[in-house]
Parts: structure tokens; C-alpha cells; sequence
């Protein structure tokens, strides 16, 4: 009966998926910059997308070292990381100032950040709303540190939980292959 259940998940998972009618793309969203103004995802059309909501005060923050190193690595390659704060898991209770210079001052973070955004929920940004919609349950994040891939046609290609670092094959291997496309 388990292994029934599981077919009948994987299965309503991957035609939801492969059925999404996408009416908008990625590129209609912008989110608050946590240093002013306005992240448009419009101004990185034809580009991979890297959406991953974060947080300081998680068992996973180390992973913003992977994240700028990503960023270092791919951001002449068409490759945008977006860091998302949240405090929907109640790990990141700090200000905005107090994030960007934590990240600043542990990481060296130079990659986009946002302002303090909710992630899930019915508060949750438009952006991650769009991703539920269109992509499914695996594009709500679970935790901190959950990854939304955007390919370079402006809809989801992909979702990693927080266990999968930026840094490993699998994540990588996915940006390499939408970079080539």
C-alpha cells in the first residue's frame, strides 16, 4: 500500500508539474532590495535564476559561503543568486541592517538580497505564490535554505531542499546544463 501511495504522489507530482500553464513568468516579480529599491527579475531575462530563502540563525547558514561562491563563479555566466530572508521558520529575527551586515561581515555577500520576506503562507511574496502554482508543492520551501532554479524562459526548471548544498554535483550540474541551453 506504501509503495502505492508513493507512485501516486511521484506520479501527481510530475504531471502537475509537466501540465503547468504558466499565464506569468518569472520575470513579471520583483522583490524589495534590502539595500533600497527594487530587485526586478525582469532586468535578468535570458538568465538562471538562484531564488533561496535564508536565514542567520540556521543549522544551514554556512551554506551562504557555497551561495557566494556560486555567485563568484557564474555570475559572468548569465547566473543571478537572489538571497530571500525569512523569518517564517523563526530563525532570522533580525533587521534588515542587521542581516546585510551579517552577511556582509561572516560571508562577504555581494549577491542580491532582499528585505525580510515571507516564504509560505498566505503573506508569502507573489513570487513564491507563482512557484506553488506552477511548479508544485517541492517549490514551497520547507525550510530555509530551500532553492528555486528559474531556467532562462522564466519558468521553474527545478527545487532543492535546504539539505542539497549550492556547491554540490547535483545543484551545479543542473546550472551547467541550463547555461548551455
Amino acid at each position: 500500500m506504501k509503495i502505492f501511495l508513493v507512485t501516486l504522489i511521484m506520479i501527481f507530482n510530475i504531471f502537475s508539474n509537466a501540465l503547468a500553464k504558466y499565464d506569468q513568468l518569472a520575470y513579471e516579480f520583483s522583490f524589495e532590495n534590502i539595500e533600497g529599491g527594487f530587485i526586478n527579475l525582469k532586468d535578468f531575462e535570458n538568465q538562471v535564476i538562484i531564488v533561496v530563502n535564508v536565514a542567520s540563525r540556521c543549522g544551514f547558514t554556512n551554506q551562504y559561503e557555497d551561495m557566494q561562491n556560486l555567485w563568484n563563479n557564474y555570475k559572468d555566466k548569465k547566473v543571478v543568486i537572489l538571497g530571500i530572508p525569512s523569518n517564517n521558520f523563526r530563525q532570522e529575527p533580525a533587521t534588515n541592517k542587521e542581516i546585510k551586515e551579517f552577511c556582509d561581515s561572516n560571508f562577504g555577500i555581494n549577491f542580491p538580497m532582499s528585505k525580510k520576506t515571507d516564504v509560505v503562507g498566505t503573506n508569502a511574496h507573489p513570487f513564491f505564490k507563482w512557484a506553488k502554482k506552477n511548479h508544485g508543492n517541492s517549490a514551497v520551501p520547507k525550510w530555509n535554505f530551500h532553492k528555486i532554479i528559474v531556467g532562462k524562459n522564466g519558468k521553474i526548471i527545478d527545487t532543492f531542499s535546504s539539505i542539497t548544498k549550492p556547491s554540490s554535483l547535483k545543484f551545479t550540474n543542473l546550472i551547467e546544463k541550463e547555461i548551455k541551453n
